[in-house]
Formats: C-alpha cells, structure tokens, sequence
C-alpha cells in the first residue's frame, strides 16, 4: 500500500488517498518518490476526468526501495529518476530503436492506462511510492538536485529529443515560442548545444527571465513589427505553448528549410500552406522520449549542470499547484516534495 493524491469524482479536487501497489515482478523496481513535476498534462487528464481514480504525476526522482530477483543494473537507495513511459511492446520498430514513445502498441503510461501484463490500473507519481520496470528507471547522475531533475523527465526530455532529431548545435538559430516549464529548458538545452535562441513571447514580463536564461533576443510574438523584423531569421523554432493559435506568424520566421516543431499539442493548430511552400518550411511534432534519448539528456545534464528552475511545494499543496499552474502563476516549473504528507488519507475500497 501506498498514499498519493487522487482524483475521486469527475469535477473534484484531488484528495490524500491511500492505495494498492502490485507486488514487485522480477524486472520491477519499487521507487520511493521524492519530487514529482507538476505538468500541464496533469491539468489536462484531472479536467478530462477519464479512468478515476486517478492519480496523476510522470517526471519524478526518488530511491530504489525494492528490486526484482532479475534486476542487475540497480540497488536498494540508489537515487533514480523516472518519466510518463513505465513500458512498451519492446518488440515493434520503435522500441527495438529505443523510441519507445512511438511504440506502435503505444507505451503504458506512468498513469491513466493499464499494466500490460495484468490489466490493472496504473496510477502516477503525486504518492508516495510506485512500481516500474527497470528498463524504463534511470541512474539520476550525482551532479542533479533531484527537486530539479524532476521536470527533466519529461519537460526536459520532450525538449532534448527534437534540438538532437533537428540537428541543433553551433550555429544554429533557435527560436522558443513560450517561456514555461517547457521553453526555459530549451533555452538551457539550446544554449548549451551551442545554438543561439531568440525567444518568442506574449509577455513582456518574460524579457528578463529569458535573457537571464541565456537568451540573447526576446520578440513579443503579439508585435506584427517585430515579428516581420525577424523574416527568415532562425533554423529551427520550437513551439511550447500549450493552447491552440495559428503557426503561421512563427512560420515566416524560418529561413529557407528550416523546420517548426510542435511540443505544447492542443486539439487542432491553425497553418498557412503558403507559408510552408514560400520558405520550403517544415512543421513537425514530437514528444517525451525514448529510453536512448532520456538516458542521453540526463548525462548532458549532469555535464552541463542544467536542472528545471523549481518552486518546490509540500505535497499536501497540490491543489494550489495545480491551481497556479493553471492560471500560468509558474516561473519554471512546480515540484511536489512528497515525503511531506500531513493529511489523512481516504482508503481504497
């Protein structure tokens, strides 16, 4: 049994609640949890209230409490880091590549699906404890605060994979459309490839915050002016912002070639095909990351010293979490620090 904070009834709020975990298979890993993430994803599966209960959470850091008889590569109290793909088929072309995020099966999600071998639910990280398969929990290097390498798991890797896939490094002109838990890591990640990064805003609060990042220009993407100022001025531009909103101003952006990659995923975007034929421009998307990508980005991390900029928050504040992140009241990303637990919690049936 465990405790995490869950949602109960369709419209509520989230409640200490305490749970089952499945008994330890011979390629598990027990992790006691730490820090978890708080993610726009989070907000979207709470308003979409599929599957309750529900316990959300998928980029956290913790402990090895417990591992399998055929676990090799970990040990009681190793510090482990762990992200929204808990496994996958591992026999279809993308997980022979390490891609498991386009498993042609689709993954089993960290929370919100079903384990693939017994068909019970899966429940997230906002708790205290869960069960992964050792393939998909990483070594978190030394050189990481775990409190920030949380949103590393997710936020870092889904920004990691696409300024690797693109070819990002000396050279390169990077825009960021968004300044969130997402965009400042690409700033970080960008900047320490070697890219120069221009990043686009509908705030002018955030020119400070991006420069600070090591931005070396900020645009205000709600300014035509601006906006035509930098024509054909970047390589590659990766949008972050979550809502739906026409790609086209950030499209006539890009040089020749140059490609727009989509990470923030709303229902539907908005494209001006003249906008793509005029530039020969490219729109792409991608998310999260495989085991080959996560493994990669946390080793450069660690070389680098790049971690999320964190507001740590007691775990029993998830709902003013969840409430600000909301209400976009977030510098960076939110962490829950879950070996703080004060409230009872209500027992599953």
């Amino acid at each position: 049994m465990t405790t995490g904070y869950a949602l109960l009834t369709p419209g509520g709020t989230l409640q200490p609640w305490t749970f089952g975990l499945r008994a330890t298979r011979p390629d598990d890993v027990r992790v006691r949890i730490t820090h978890c993430g708080v993610c726009h994803s989070d907000l979207h599966a709470i308003e979409a209230a599929d599957g309750l209960p529900l316990v959300p959470g998928h980029e956290f850091t913790g402990e090895v409490a417990e591992i399998g008889s055929a676990v090799t590569e970990f040990a009681v109290g190793d510090r482990v880091a762990v992200g929204n793909i808990v496994d996958s088929c591992g026999v279809c072309p993308a997980c022979l590549d390490e891609e498991e995020t386009y498993c042609l099966e689709f993954p089993t999600l960290t929370y919100g699906g079903v384990d693939r071998h017994d068909g019970t639910p899966r429940h997230g990280a906002y708790a205290r404890e869960t069960v992964v398969r050792d393939r998909f929990v990483y070594h978190l290097p030394e050189e990481l605060d775990p409190a920030g390498a949380a949103p590393l798991m997710c936020a870092g890797v889904t920004m990691w994979q696409p300024l690797r896939r693109l070819g990002v490094g000396a050279g390169t002109r990077v825009g960021v459309a968004g300044l969130g838990g997402l965009g400042h890591l690409a700033v970080k990640f960008a900047r320490a490839l070697g890219a120069s990064v221009t990043v686009f805003t509908t705030s002018r609060s955030r020119r400070e915050q991006a420069l600070a990042l090591g931005a070396e220009a900020v645009v205000l993407s709600t300014d035509p002016d601006q906006m035509a100022r930098h024509a054909y001025a970047f390589d590659v531009i990766v949008d972050t912002v979550p809502g739906e909103h026409d790609l086209t101003p950030y499209l006539l952006t890009l040089d020749f070639d140059g490609t727009l990659c989509v990470l923030g995923i709303p229902p539907r975007h908005q494209v001006d095909a003249m906008a793509l034929l005029r530039g020969r421009r490219r729109v792409t998307a991608s998310g999260s990351s495989g085991v080959r990508d996560a493994r990669e980005m946390l080793a450069f991390a660690a070389e680098h010293g790049i971690t999320a900029d964190v507001e740590v928050l007691p775990a029993p504040r998830v709902r003013e979490a969840l409430d600000r992140l909301a209400r976009g009241d977030v510098r960076g990303r939110l962490v829950l620090d879950l070996t703080v637990t004060d409230e009872a919690p209500i027992v599953a049936g």
